[in-house]
């Protein structure tokens, strides 16, 4: 959570310092990437649930969401116009694509997983039908010898 929140104000810094000196928003593009990628990546840690400490959790999101509303502005007042609508546009196709390569990641997993499990269970079954074959063979040897050994 800290790492996330961390990456996520410096890169409002760095925004907002381009904003004051007169900057444009297109030369910080990759900060505001890494500002909503973090942002997102602290909201996913916190619907996890894995961190024992709701109250910073929910400050930390609240503050990113005030930054967030900063950066809005900065896209209305010094961007192009619909340039908010078309970062939002962008932000959830993006959201779409990640979604869909995490899905396909999962799904490569389990596809591995079950393939670890076939070798294993194919595995398991030779040695069974062999050791089965081995008794078989051993009793009917021991049948036909009459349990003589010499």
């Amino acid at each position: 959570m800290l790492l996330e929140l961390a990456a996520a104000n410096a890169a409002y810094a760095v925004i907002k310092e381009s904003i004051a000196n007169g900057g444009d928003l297109m030369a910080v593009g990759q900060h505001i990437f890494t500002f909503f990628d973090n942002k997102a990546a602290l909201q996913k840690t916190v619907n996890k649930g894995g961190n024992k400490s709701d109250m910073a959790e929910f400050f930390a999101l609240e503050e990113l969401k005030q930054k967030e509303a900063e950066i809005k502005e900065f896209m209305i007042y010094s961007g192009r116009g619909g340039l908010w609508d078309d970062w939002l546009s962008f932000q959830v196709e993006a959201r779409r694509k990640r979604e869909r390569a995490e899905a396909e990641e999962r799904l490569k997993k389990a596809k591995f997983k079950q393939k670890i499990k076939d070798v294993v269970n194919i595995t398991l079954a030779i040695i069974l039908v062999s050791t089965g074959l081995f008794a078989v063979v051993g009793l009917v040897w021991v049948i036909l010898t009459k349990g003589n050994f010499a």
